[in-house]
Parts: structure tokens; sequence; C-alpha cells
């Protein structure tokens, strides 16, 4: 008996066997979002600087990004702009793998709008909650099934979710 209506099963689901790296320098906050994202049965990397992330991104070629703007080697916003490179060279869209989260400290509006141009698709300020984190990666990896809209948010803002005991990424 299948019980596709539970959300963690759909989030299994939508992100089973996609591969996701996740890129902060807080070894904390790193572990917390790799045993968050374990159990759905994606396929987990990880990296605690930008130069790291850029040498596992062009290596592996993931899906998703999951990457903190103020890393130590290469910030994320380098990061980011390598990427871009590298899919304008091969002549892929800008929504093309890999996809990308983009995580911060810093609550400036500048920052959101050239992580946007960078081509973010979607951008949160720490701390943010890992159900929401992993409610936006599943939407961007096309298997989406809550009724509630996830978008770029600060920790303050209140999104009703399912019952969830993850706690915030600081």
């Amino acid at each position: 008996m299948s019980s596709t209506n539970a959300p963690a099963v759909s989030v299994a689901s939508a992100l089973a066997g996609k591969k996701i790296l996740l890129v902060d320098d807080d070894t904390d906050i790193l572990a917390s979002m790799q045993a968050a994202f374990e159990p759905t049965g994606a396929i987990i990397e990880t990296a605690n600087n930008g130069n790291k992330a850029v040498e596992i991104a062009e290596r592996s070629k993931p899906d998703l990004l999951i990457l903190d703007m103020m890393l130590p080697g290469r910030s994320g916003f380098l990061v980011l702009e390598k990427l871009q490179a590298e899919k304008a060279k091969a002549k892929k869209p800008r929504n093309a793998a890999p996809l990308v989260i983009m995580l911060t400290g810093n609550t400036g509006a500048r920052h959101k709008m050239y992580a946007e141009t960078l081509g973010a698709s979607d951008y949160f300020i720490k701390p943010v909650k890992l159900d929401k984190l992993m409610a936006t990666a599943e939407r961007l990896l096309g298997g989406a099934t809550s009724t509630t809209t996830t978008t770029p948010t600060t920790a303050a803002a209140t999104t009703p979710t399912t019952t969830s005991t993850t706690p915030p990424v600081a």
C-alpha cells in the first residue's frame, strides 16, 4: 500500500536520485542540511568553500546547488558567476542544471538583486527552516506537490508547513 499523500514521501520521490551539492563554510549548517536531505534519496555532496564547490560542480554536474553567499576561497557570487559562464559556453539556458538556491545572513536588497541577476533560482536569508529549503528544492527539481507557494523570504516570515521537526539553518 502506497502512502503518496505523506509529505516525506513526495519529497523523497521528487528528490530521489537527484544530485544536490550543499555549500556552506559553517560545518553545523552543512551537517544539518546533509542530515535533512539524505533521507530523501538524493545524492548529496558537500563543500565548505567556493573553490571546492566549483571543482565538485564541474566534476559531478549536480542538479541543484544550495549555496552560501559568504564563503572562503571564492564567494557564492563568484561560484554562481563561474557556473553561469560554463552554461553560456555550453549554450545551455540559464535555467538549466545546476539550479541554485542562495543562502545568506546578509539582509541587503542589493545582494538579492545581484543573485537574481546571476541566475539564482531562489534566495533565502538565514536562518531558514530546513523543511522550507527542502520544499523549495522539490519545487525547483520538478516534483512539487505542495499547495503553498515558496518564495524567497526572511526568517521572520511564517509559512504554514506540514508537521516537521527540522530546525532552521542558522
